[in-house]
């Protein structure tokens, strides 16, 4: 079923935080107590669980007395929990680059220079507030009932001309984001409309086929690999990579016209209690080069610049104002109803 109206959002539900009440959505959240605790890191991110557990327990083995307060949410809700509620956090791991961007140059962030600074790339740190530390694909996933392997099309021009000439076999079983509830998801579908025209005319076709919308890359993944749906559209390669070492039914195609890679980021915010922790994190996170164990537990490919050279499809996501330019309220409203319009439109 289809979500036609912006009041059919995900209802915020209301968590008591320090004594304070605030409406942002919390998925999950995870204490991990250290055994002889000498203070707490408070994070709030959008990386699952699952996903990011071994890092924390890799920097709690690195630094045994801290204990980290673990709280997941969506990109959106992280950014209305900082921008908007003032929560109070150590640090803030987000997937959505436009909307950390927009918390640091609204002056939601503090300074500081990672330790390791030096080895990590110009583009990797912007402002000294905020710092990448992953560069993850926005991928294809298709299942295996639908594809042989290397039968999937390799270009956006040739996923179109496919499902033009099989509206009957995909009809209801493309999915893709719900870019009015997933920062990511808006993201990857502003930064592909800067791309490419192929990008509109995609959404169309998507939406005379009755594309299922989606917050997230874990339930779309999970509904390739079952054999619900027969492709997902700007999945996050990351988790599709930590799902496939678990999970048979789908392969994974990175388009060859173009990729976009996402940098997953850091920051601390203004407000944050406990920013020596924070800092220390900063310097764990933006030092996963040399952790490849972490990389294979996780899925998630640490900062590096050599492995975007060698394949020129990859454009990775840049820092900066261009970020910004499809926050801007008009902008945004503009490329929302272009967006609905297209993939929502009326099935017979």
């Amino acid at each position: 079923m289809r979500v036609t109206d912006f009041a059919l959002r995900l209802i915020a539900a209301v968590t008591l935080w320090s004594g304070a009440g605030h409406a942002f959505e919390v998925e999950d959240r995870q204490v991990y107590s250290a055994m002889a605790e000498t203070s707490v890191l408070r994070v709030i991110s959008t990386a699952d669980k699952a996903v990011f557990e071994p890092i924390i327990t890799a920097f709690q083995k690195a630094n045994p007395g801290i204990s980290i307060d673990y709280t997941i949410t969506g990109t959106t809700d992280l950014m209305q929990a900082i921008y908007e509620e003032g929560a109070v956090f150590d640090l803030a791991i987000s997937s959505a680059m436009d909307l950390q961007t927009k918390l640091a140059n609204d002056g939601f962030a503090q300074s500081y220079l990672p330790t390791n600074a030096a080895s990590l790339p110009d583009w990797a740190i912007w402002r000294d507030q905020l710092f990448a530390f992953t560069q993850e694909p926005a991928v294809m996933v298709v299942s295996n009932t639908f594809f042989k392997q290397g039968e999937a099309p390799q270009t956006r021009d040739a996923l179109i001309a496919l499902l033009r000439e099989n509206p009957d076999r995909f009809r209801g079983r493309i999915g893709t984001y719900d870019v009015r509830r997933s920062g990511f998801g808006y993201l990857m579908a502003t930064q592909d409309s800067r791309t490419s025209e192929t990008f509109w005319r995609l959404m169309e076709v998507m939406g005379r086929l009755d594309a299922q919308l989606y917050c997230c890359s874990g339930d779309m993944i999970a509904d390739v690999a079952s054999g619900k749906l027969a492709l997902a559209y700007n999945v996050l390669g990351s988790y599709a990579a930590s799902e496939q070492a678990k999970t048979e039914g789908f392969h994974i195609v990175e388009l060859t016209d173009f990729v976009n890679v996402m940098l997953r980021t850091v920051l601390i915010p203004a407000n944050a209690e406990n920013v020596k922790d924070a800092r220390v994190m900063v310097d764990f996170l933006t030092g996963l080069r040399a952790r490849p164990d972490l990389a294979d537990k996780t899925g998630l490919p640490p900062v590096d610049a050599g492995a975007l050279q060698n394949n020129p499809a990859l454009r990775p996501i840049r820092f900066g104002p261009g970020l910004l330019v499809f926050l801007d309220q008009l902008k945004e409203s503009k490329f929302l109803r272009s967006w609905e319009n297209s993939i929502l439109q009326e099935t017979p």
